[in-house]
């Protein structure tokens, strides 16, 4: 368990800002959030959720990194991955890619340290071993998709991890056994300070890849413990800015100190301004956060945005100066696999149902209390900003506000026409019942019930949609998520291939367990399709083909960026979209106490 380290002297310094632009930072004092959700995990193998992302960011370091920006506007100016720890940026001119595309080779920066006694310089096996961790049993990564369609023998090393572990018993000796004994073909480590990745094909996205949380280094300490558990997180060892000063408890206060063994002159991404970041787990409605926001009591609400629409103030309403494009947020998700009223979520007709009954024009309504940020109906899974984005919509109704009487015939014609039950997962914060209220009022219209489930955030996505097993046990018919795509620009993936492509396996982002066979075929067409128009139409046509089958009703696409109210004293408040808040690595406080 880590110490608390003496308060850092208080300082100023004229620093270079985010883009380059200078400022005078402040050093010292402690960041206070207070809110109703902690991170789903902390473990890099399986954490996807944006809350979880938020405090990684300090903890983790990535082989690349998107810098915190002020300037929003342009994807490919704005998103492309800077080196983190990698030392520089591939490319054939230094040697870093070969010709053909297939092969990089990147070599790690100096002066990158964990946080043991004595601190120990990460090296290039670390990254491959956060790789080969991405396939355990325990709680897996969402996105493993990236991974196996792109780098060469990592969806065979996934799949024989998978058959060593159906029927063995699960202990931390024996995975680590099982990774340390595997290899992973397109991965190499010629030396500490190099690593070498072969892909199946050319990815001109792979450094986007390389930049999410997944990618992240791990230590070898990790192999005592199972994945996420709360002795991994007892022992959580930090190569970021940040460590935990205790043991977290996600369900009910975080507490991050400055990490010793990080070096400024090595980390171009983050920086150590405060003292610490304290994160109260707590239920409060949101005109009492913002109450203890202008009191100074907290600083920034944690897991969910308050905003000033009462009192402006725009010296502490951050909205961003400009956004990359839209969210899937929310979408109603539907469990293909829940046993629940005669399985009838697995008939094409009832989901058909669903989709026409929803009211989306009144859930706009509902949200259009975060003024400033743009929203409107989505009849795609594909938002707009989004390669693959084009207008269609399969379920008319006349100005997006449903059509209970189309409903209700689908339903007799399903066979379902004397209504049903089914269970509705639900966020306990305000916003999220707000919206499943909504729909439920639409669905009883047409004779469909909802029992509500209320779940913490970190539970909702943690330990209930990601979890196949609850799933196929009904705890859950539908459920009300929203999606970030990983990187904006040239994303055409980042929808679909989480979101639809077969994967049923723990931590899973594919959450309703909806596969098709066509659109798994049309997946591996798209990745390898090297004319960006050509590629740009057949995730296009994925889009179609999964709006079909309707595993998913999607209600509206929202702006990539949302407003973050704050108390006077938080400065240098920079949007990082891919975590949809601001980089806490960048902020500071004036005064700091």
């Amino acid at each position: 368990m880590h110490g608390t380290t003496a308060a850092a002297a208080i300082e100023t310094r004229d620093v270079p800002g985010p883009l380059g632009r200078a400022g005078e930072a402040r050093y010292g004092g402690v960041l206070r959030f207070r809110g109703p959700g902690g991170p789903d995990h902390l473990d890099t193998s399986s954490a996807y959720y944006a809350t979880s992302g938020q405090i990684l960011r300090a903890l983790t370091r990535q082989l690349f990194a998107y810098p915190a920006s002020h300037d929003l506007s342009d994807p490919f100016e704005s998103f492309t991955p800077a080196p983190d720890v990698a030392a520089e940026v591939p490319t054939i001119d230094n040697g870093g890619l070969s010709a053909d595309g297939l092969t990089y080779t990147i070599r790690l920066r100096d002066g990158v340290f964990w946080d043991t006694e004595p601190p120990r310089e990460v090296v290039a096996s670390d990254f491959v071993r956060g790789l080969k961790r991405l396939a355990n049993p325990v709680c897996g990564a969402g996105a493993r998709h990236y991974f196996t369609s792109t780098i060469a023998g990592m969806d065979e090393y996934c799949t024989a991890y998978e058959k060593a572990f159906e029927t063995a018993d699960i202990s931390a000796a024996a995975l680590a056994q099982f990774q340390n004994d595997n290899m992973i073909s397109g991965l190499e480590t010629p030396d500490d300070k190099t690593l070498v990745i072969r892909l199946k094909q050319p990815a001109n996205d792979f450094l986007n890849i390389l930049a999410m949380g997944f990618a992240s280094a791990v230590p070898h300490e990790y192999d005592a413990y199972l994945p996420d558990s709360d002795e991994m997180r007892a022992n959580f060892i930090s190569n970021g800015p940040y460590r935990f000063a205790a043991p977290p408890d996600v369900r009910a206060e975080l507490k991050l100190e400055r990490n010793p063994a990080w070096q400024q002159d090595s980390d171009p991404i983050r920086h150590q301004y405060l003292d610490g970041i304290e994160i109260t787990v707590a239920r409060e409605a949101p005109d009492a956060l913002r109450d203890r926001i202008d009191a100074g009591e907290v600083d920034l609400a944690w897991s969910f945005t308050v905003v000033s629409w009462a009192k402006p103030a725009p010296e502490r309403e951050q909205f961003p100066r400009s956004y990359p494009g839209f969210t899937l947020n929310p979408y109603l998700v539907f469990n293909l696999q829940s046993p629940n009223a005669g399985g009838a979520l697995q008939n094409l007709k009832v989901r058909q149902a669903i989709a026409y009954a929803v009211d989306k024009t009144a859930i706009s309504e509902v949200l259009n209390i975060m003024q400033g940020v743009p929203n409107r109906p989505l009849h795609s899974a594909i938002p707009p900003g989004s390669t693959g984005h084009r207008d269609f919509n399969l379920y008319p109704t006349p100005g997006d506000r449903g059509d209970r009487a189309k409903a209700q015939q689908l339903l007799q014609e399903a066979g379902f026409g004397d209504g049903f039950e089914l269970v509705a997962a639900v966020r306990e914060a305000r916003l999220h019942l707000d919206v499943m209220e909504s729909v439920a009022a639409n669905l009883a219209e047409i004779g469909i019930k909802l029992k509500f489930e209320t779940f913490s955030q970190a539970d909702y996505y943690g330990s209930v949609l990601g979890d196949p097993d609850s799933a196929r046990a009904g705890a859950w018919d539908i459920a009300e998520p929203g999606w970030t795509p990983d990187w904006f620009g040239n994303n055409g993936r980042c929808i679909v291939q989480p979101l639809f492509q077969t994967n049923f396996e723990p931590g899973t982002t594919n959450y309703g367990g909806y596969s098709n066979p066509d659109v798994d075929r049309m997946i591996d067409e798209a990745l390898q399709e090297q004319d960006p128009s050509r590629a740009e139409q057949l995730w296009h046509e994925i889009d179609v083909t999964v709006m079909r089958d309707v595993p998913i009703v999607p209600l509206l696409a929202f702006a990539a960026m949302t407003s973050r109210y704050h108390s006077k004293r938080v400065k240098n408040a920079i949007h990082v979209p891919q975590i949809e808040f601001f980089d806490i690595t960048n902020l500071w406080l004036d005064p700091p106490d």
